[in-house]
């Protein structure tokens, strides 16, 4: 019988950084959408409207939402060990995964994106419309996986988990 070495490691590659979104980078976006009160206003203001609140409800929402995120984006700092400038973390951990993917594919999973590929860009999708989501597109190299990523998911395009194995 045949085994297919170029897909089990294609597998260990795609669950590594599966667990990296889930273990690492998720715990990146609340210390850095929250970052200043400005920020942690304006995300909760995004909320607010979103949300389409009453005016007692979205004004209660968004101080008491925003001064207590601001709050616990501190503690999270803390407890993931930081940097000062949390926005350095972001950034690093943005460039350290388009290194992976490197520069002879589009995606982790070559022309097509893997789970890790979704993974990512859904971490990275919800701080959309925010400030740091532009400070990430403007100060990293993120920005031409993030919009090849936009597309194939509104194409629903991915590579099936089972044509690999073929």
């Amino acid at each position: 019988m045949f085994f297919n070495f170029s897909f089990y490691d294609s597998s260990r590659e795609e669950m590594k950084w599966r667990q990296w979104a889930d273990d690492w980078l998720v715990h990146l976006i609340s210390p850095n959408v929250y970052r200043t009160t400005g920020e942690a206003l304006a995300s909760f203001d995004y909320i607010v409207r979103e949300g389409k609140f009453g005016t007692f409800e979205g004004f209660f929402a968004k101080y008491v939402g925003a001064t207590a995120m601001f709050v616990i984006s501190k503690q999270l700092k803390k407890r993931h060990n930081l940097q000062n400038d949390v926005r350095q973390d972001l950034y690093k951990a943005v460039n350290d995964w388009v290194a992976a993917i490197g520069k002879k594919r589009k995606f982790m999973g070559g022309d097509q994106p893997n789970l890790a590929d979704l993974a990512v860009f859904g971490v990275l999708r919800v701080m959309e419309g925010l400030q740091a989501f532009d400070d990430m597109l403007a100060n990293t190299k993120v920005k031409a996986w993030y919009r090849r990523m936009e597309r194939a998911t509104l194409n629903h395009e991915g590579r099936s988990p089972t044509a690999s194995q073929q």
